[in-house]
């Protein structure tokens, strides 16, 4: 799920691609990390349509959205890339990693959810979201104040389940935990999301957000 060229909901593994279309794409992305010598961590992203991949950029570090690989694979990311960086060798090879389950980031953004104004300030009460398979990755807490200068991603709410379906619920369960108080944040979307047949369903492409909240806004303007 993306709005504005940013990603808003990352999954693992993606819905509709099948385990040889991962072993390709994961080849392509080998052989190039040999071809180029490089060494650390790293992230090539693609575009997917018709059955094929087409390459947009590598990024020559960690992603936000690792948290998802993370949770399907068991492999802490970081810790693996700090052991490169001291100059030891990976700890684990290709053959030892197997997905398990399925996984879910949303991005929790200081934001208005409807008109995605950033929202910073003081936050007056912070809960995170907890039980099995669900994790959160950030930095606030009660008193914190969120600044105006930066990104207004404030924190990253992950779950895991046995299936993709079982992982949605639980997303939508932790979203209603969750609580921060004394700004706005883009929880209520995220909800909207987790609730969407069509993300429901998987298979949705990059535009289809924009697509519903554009739906939304002419229905909130009476225009359909």
């Amino acid at each position: 799920m993306q709005r504005r060229h940013q990603t808003v909901v990352e999954e693992a593994p993606a819905p509709g691609i099948t385990e040889a279309q991962r072993a390709e794409i994961g080849k392509v992305c080998v052989d190039a990390c040999i071809r180029i010598g490089y060494r650390g961590a790293g992230t090539f992203e693609f575009l997917y349509e018709n059955g094929r991949f087409y390459f947009i950029e590598m990024n020559t570090r960690i992603q936000v959205e690792h948290p998802v690989t993370e949770l399907v694979t068991g492999i802490d990311l970081v810790r693996e890339q700090l052991l490169i960086a001291g100059g030891e060798k990976l700890s684990i090879k290709q053959e030892d990693i197997v997905l398990r389950g399925h996984a879910i980031e949303c991005r929790i953004n200081a934001e208005d959810p409807e008109t995605f104004a950033p929202c910073p300030g003081l936050i007056k009460h912070f809960h995170a979201a907890g039980g099995p398979g669900v994790r959160v990755d950030s930095h606030i807490y009660e008193g914190y104040k969120v600044p105006p200068n930066y990104d207004s991603m404030i924190g990253k709410l992950i779950v895991h389940g046995a299936t993709r379906a079982q992982a949605i619920a639980r997303m939508r369960v932790a979203l209603a935990e969750m609580i921060v108080d004394g700004i706005k944040t883009n929880i209520p979307l995220q909800q909207r999301i987790m609730a969407d047949v069509g993300f429901q369903q998987g298979g949705t492409n990059i535009h289809y957000l924009e697509k519903r909240l554009a739906e939304r806004k002419e229905k909130s303007f009476g225009l359909g």
